[in-house]
């Protein structure tokens, strides 16, 4: 212990912090995976062997939903608990790594439907062939709910079983992910003669996950309780800038009315966060501002054009959405 130097000890504190930073958010991304099977299941059973499932019929998930929203829970929307269901049927096999008294009640919630969907269950695990998936316990631990939510909308088994361990393999964050997606980084892979060298070409310049990126996800943060504002990293400069232009609004005039800062809001099948959210009462219309640090090029109005072409109606902004 002669050579600890203070070099050294600075390295020490950073590297065993690092370490149960990283412990901690896969602990949470794990837990928060398990829950959405968990909820998937549920579901499921219940349009197939709910005692009271007549009832309810189409407006199942939209009744769910409130149900829900009503009791305090987070991340149930309509949309959230569809991708739930089936993230139940495309992993059936997540039901091996619950354990102990979660595995116990989701068994029980089974066989109280029915007795034989205990064994109908266990079987579909079983019938899950190895040959083209990543292990499952290695894929809840290394992908985030967000990571799995693009990767299983994939129909092809064997594409969708690409983009897990290549994602795996990359360290991929989300936006890098649904970038390969795009790109159609399987059926190069399938054309090229040299697929090590392409997959070292696609990870050179690939952006990669990190507990920050993870934190900030939105399953996450509201699987955790918290808000947008306490997990969107600004900086000083920025927040003092949006303060400002927040004023500079409301001072133009009547009808600006401020909504929200660091909205979060669905388009399609992504979230985006908007820096501030005004609605004018006049012109019947929002106002989203979107805050750039670097310099305005024809790339960014493009993206904001396509981005926010439909404005929501004050309905739609208070849910959370556009579709």
């Amino acid at each position: 212990m002669g050579d600890f130097s203070f070099n050294a000890l600075v390295g020490s504190i950073r590297d065993v912090d690092s370490r149960f930073v990283s412990s901690a958010v896969k602990a949470v991304n794990v837990s928060l995976t398990l829950r959405n099977w968990c909820i998937g299941a549920y579901i499921k059973e219940f349009e197939l062997h709910g005692a009271d499932r007549a009832g309810y019929g189409d407006k199942l998930f939209d009744r769910l939903s409130l149900s829900l929203s009503d009791s305090g829970m987070r991340s149930c929307d309509k949309r959230a608990l569809f991708r739930y269901v089936q993230f139940y049927e495309r992993y059936p096999e997540v039901l091996g790594l619950l354990s102990g008294e979660v595995r116990d009640a989701c068994l029980a919630v089974c066989r109280d439907l029915e007795p034989e969907r205990y064994t109908l269950i266990e079987g579909i695990v079983g019938t899950v062939s190895p040959q083209f998936k990543a292990p499952i316990d290695k894929l809840v631990s290394s992908l985030s709910f967000s990571h799995i939510s693009e990767i299983m909308q994939i129909e092809n088994p064997l594409k969708r079983a690409f983009y897990e361990v290549e994602c795996m393999r990359g360290v991929w964050s989300v936006r890098e992910l649904k970038r390969q997606i795009d790109s159609m980084y399987f059926e190069r892979s399938g054309l090229s003669k040299d697929k090590e060298a392409l997959c070292r070409l696609v990870n050179e310049g690939a952006e990669v996950s990190s507990p920050a990126q993870v934190i900030r996800d939105p399953y996450v943060f509201e699987f955790l309780g918290l808000k947008p504002a306490e997990v969107m990293d600004e900086s000083a400069f920025e927040s003092a800038l949006l303060d400002k232009l927040k004023e500079f609004l409301l001072e133009l005039g009547h009808g600006f009315c401020f909504e929200a800062r660091q909205k979060k809001m669905l388009v399609g099948d992504e979230y985006y966060f908007v820096d501030l959210v005004f609605y004018h009462r006049i012109l019947k219309c929002h106002v989203l501002v979107d805050l750039k640090m670097e310099g305005l090029s024809h790339a960014h109005v493009g993206r904001v054009q396509a981005r926010w072409a439909c404005v929501p109606s004050p309905a739609a902004l208070a849910a959370g959405g556009l579709r």
